[in-house]
């Protein structure tokens, strides 16, 4: 056994040590925003090995492949004489987990350890084909889109009600859909099961129900004698059963997270797993994180308020050793520009203080909150990086090249052979559907392509098609890479003719080559890119060059667990944020207390709340149509105490009251002078 290096453990506050050093048992570390939940987890990971731990009977479970790797490289480098430990522990996202333990436990699953796994985008377009197969789209009455179908099926299948529940709750008006919907639900799943196909929720059912088994739990549960849970707050009904499974051999399981930055219930993410932990793992030991290493004290005393208005929560008060500094600003606009012309002004002033562009961020409730700021930043040629766009799976030509390998990987694959017959000159709908149909009466084979008989305009494409497939087959040795470069040379002529554009799609696709040259295997690369994708192409570049710089927009979802020094919430008006689509219930208000918590409690040193007086309505011609607007309820008198209240253009602290009109001073003097400078 080890010794416990003395100096890692001293460099933790009290509170992270008891966390670290805790013993045998269910353990809740409430680690507030900033508060070294990361080092934490890292330094437990770290302390059971020194304790004599095997690394590979410890499971640490994540949300991003990304932070599993990184926690674990960091554990290893604490711990002498485990340089492999980062290999050893499994570690890695609830789904990929889920996915290496189907494929050990296939049989007991009920599966075939071929299964392939549907991205959310790919089951949104086989549930489609299963709704018009059902003749759900030709219907006299609007029936739901089939993004709106597998919201509905994945709220449903996580735990979060009934079906009429769900429907009643979340999308009141699908209502009169309500056996249809079951019609589509139970013919997609049997579809998949015939087709070895898994969606997303079908990785965690699987893994749900082999644990509720109890002989299956045991054996399962006997691999680990510790696990780990990371953004324990972000986890739905199926994640806490799993768990709760997998702790019947012993109760050593260890959850970290915030109730306050519980922001995901469109997920079916249900801070209740967090608040009930203690009933569900009687013993259960509760540790409170509240030293602040991010925030200057002033946020946090705004912060603080902020989320004591919670009704049900872990109580913490978050603190800092640095102390000093601005007062966060809660600034009145008149209008939309006026709130751009602010959040702009700053952001220089910022740059010129030394402060670079991408130290600071402007975050908003809803992507479109942010349009009218981004041509202000154009028109002012200021760059900026927008996050929650297009990601880099959904581009079409990503998915066209990996429908390629799907097809291979599994011949099953209705969906991906379709998309993949589709983009052949002459092939549509019909003639997909029936090459489909032939390979399926000749065993799943792709090779029998060569014999289907095609219409005159496609029989050249199809046969490249076939001639591709039967060499793809005699590739199987060697590797992902070398198989895209042989589907590269079929498909760019492809991609020419059906896409605009087609230098920078040719060379996302070298980026994906690049990327599969790290994988040994069709089936593992298949798996990490469905199960981790990568955002963009800059998540497979290197690092950027140091003159780059660029003002970072964000929706608030897309921020948590970053930081910035400088940080704008724009839009903070009633109606906003919270937003008028969840003020339905006292719970759904509850989650945009804590979304603009979580918003706050990114700014490092200055923080800046923006929210304009007056919306202009959109309608063509010209108008001054217009609404007021109300500052955020979320902004009481007991926190805008702890903020600088200002009118924007007028520097004084003025507006004693939050949503109050202030008068407005117009300096048109000033700008019909500068007309003529």
């Amino acid at each position: 056994m080890q010794a416990v290096s003395p100096k890692w453990l001293s460099d933790l506050n009290p509170a992270q040590r008891e966390a670290v050093t805790c013993g045998d048992g269910p353990l809740l570390v409430v680690a507030g925003a900033g508060t070294g939940k990361t080092l934490t987890l890292v330094s437990r990971v770290a302390y059971l090995v020194s304790q004599g731990v095997p690394p590979d009977r410890i499971l640490l479970l994540t949300f991003t492949r990304r932070a599993a790797d990184e926690m674990l490289r960091r554990a290893a480098s604490l711990v002498s004489g485990e340089p492999s430990l980062a290999k050893r522990v499994w570690g890695g996202t609830f789904h990929a987990t889920a996915n290496r333990l189907l494929r050990i436990y296939a049989r007991q699953a009920g599966l075939s350890p071929d299964f392939t796994i549907l991205d959310r985008s790919d089951a949104e377009d086989f549930l489609n084909v299963v709704r018009n197969d059902l003749s759900f789209s030709s219907r006299d009455r609007r029936f739901p889109q089939k993004a709106t179908c597998l919201a509905i099926y994945s709220r449903r299948v996580n735990g979060a009600g009934s079906l009429e529940d769900v429907v009643k709750r979340d999308f009141p008006w699908c209502l009169t859909w309500q056996e249809e919907l079951k019609q589509l639900f139970r013919e997609y799943v049997l579809r998949k099961q015939r087709q070895g196909l898994l969606d997303y929720d079908d990785l965690l059912l699987y893994w749900y129900h082999l644990v509720q088994d109890e002989s299956v739990a045991r054996d399962i549960g006997s691999r680990f004698d510790h696990i780990l849970v990371d953004e324990y707050q972000d986890t739905n009904p199926v994640q806490a059963g799993i768990l709760r499974g997998m702790r019947r051999q012993n109760n050593n399981l260890t959850a970290v997270g915030d109730d306050a930055q519980s922001i995901y219930s469109f997920r079916s993410a249900s801070v209740r797993n967090m608040l009930d932990f203690p009933a569900e793992f009687p013993g259960a030991r509760i540790v409170t994180l509240e030293q602040n290493y991010r925030s200057l004290q002033p946020v946090l005393d705004t912060t603080n308020r902020v989320i004591a208005r919670a009704r049900e929560r872990y109580s913490k008060e978050l603190w800092s050793e640095r102390k000093g500094g601005q007062r966060p600003q809660l600034i009145t606009c008149a209008g939309e520009s006026e709130q751009d012309e602010t959040v702009i002004r700053n952001v220089l002033q910022h740059r010129e203080q030394g402060i670079a562009l991408r130290k600071q961020a402007v975050l908003f409730r809803t992507a479109s909150h942010s349009d009218s700021l981004e041509l202000a930043l154009s028109s002012r040629n200021i760059p900026f990086h927008k996050y929650g766009g297009l990601r880099f799976l959904e581009m079409a030509h990503i998915k066209d090249l990996i429908g390629f390998l799907r097809v291979m990987e599994n011949p099953h694959d209705q969906v991906a052979w379709f998309r993949v017959l589709q983009l052949l000159s002459g092939v549509g709908p019909v003639t997909a559907a029936a090459a489909f149909e032939h390979m399926r009466l000749s065993g799943g084979d792709p090779s029998s392509l060569a014999g289907f008989a095609a219409p005159a305009a496609a029989v050249d494409d199809i046969r490249g098609l076939a001639d591709l497939v039967r060499d793809l087959k005699g590739m199987e040795s060697d590797g992902p890479s070398g198989q895209i470069e042989r589907i590269e040379r079929f498909y760019l002529p492809v991609m020419e003719r059906v896409y605009e554009n087609p230098a920078p799609r040719a060379n996302d696709i070298k980026h994906l080559g690049e990327l599969a040259r790290k994988y040994g295997s069709r089936r593992q690369f298949l798996d990490e890119l469905v199960l981790d994708p990568p955002l963009s192409t800059g998540d497979l570049a290197g690092p950027p060059y140091k003159d780059e710089d660029w003002l970072v927009l964000s929706t608030i979802h897309s921020a948590k667990g970053l930081e910035w020094d400088v940080v704008y919430l724009i839009h903070a008006a009633d109606g906003n944020l919270p937003s008028d689509m969840a003020t339905g219930s006292e719970q759904e208000i509850e989650e945009e207390l804590r979304l603009a918590y979580v918003a706050m409690t990114r700014a490092r040193d200055f923080l800046y709340v923006l929210w304009p007086l007056r919306y202009y309505h959109k309608s063509a011609g010209i108008s001054d149509n217009h609404s007021y607007a109300q500052c955020s309820r979320f902004f009481t008198s007991e926190v805008t105490a702890t903020m600088d209240c200002v009118v924007a253009g007028d520097g004084r602290g003025g507006a004693d009251v939050p949503g109050a009109s202030a008068p407005l001073r117009l300096n048109i003097s000033d700008r019909i002078r500068e007309m003529w400078e």
